[in-house]
């Protein structure tokens, strides 16, 4: 048996939060609707992957949820923009990323971050 995807639910009575902040902003893709459910992603990209951790890594805070980007400068624009206070960074980590710290329209802490 292999998993074939991990879907993180988030409870919600306000689902055009969602489209606003992830499809909007983030551009990611409507991938399903049911009206009571929505759920957003890639169409061209589906990796399955679930991560647990002690501390947030830089003293930083352990996010909700990270979602990497290819335009970590677009994705930064987009949410000042949006006026989205950015919690921490953006900082290139010794560890080979550059990320920053939002909270989503749900006070998910997300780390937005890119692979250098």
């Amino acid at each position: 048996m292999k998993v074939k995807r991990i879907v993180i639910d988030v409870h919600s009575e306000n689902l055009d939060l969602a489209k606003q902040f992830y499809g909007g902003i983030l551009g990611l893709d409507l991938l399903m609707d049911h009206g009571w459910i929505t759920t957003y992603g890639s169409d061209e990209q589906q990796h399955v992957q679930i991560s647990f951790a002690s501390e947030g890594g830089s003293g930083a805070s352990i996010p909700d949820l990270s979602i990497e980007v290819d335009d970590i400068n677009e994705a930064l624009r987009r949410m000042q923009a949006a006026k989205i206070p950015i919690e921490y960074g953006p900082i290139d980590e010794p560890w080979g990323v550059r990320r920053f710290f939002v909270r989503d329209p749900f006070n998910k802490l997300i780390n937005i971050l890119t692979h250098q």
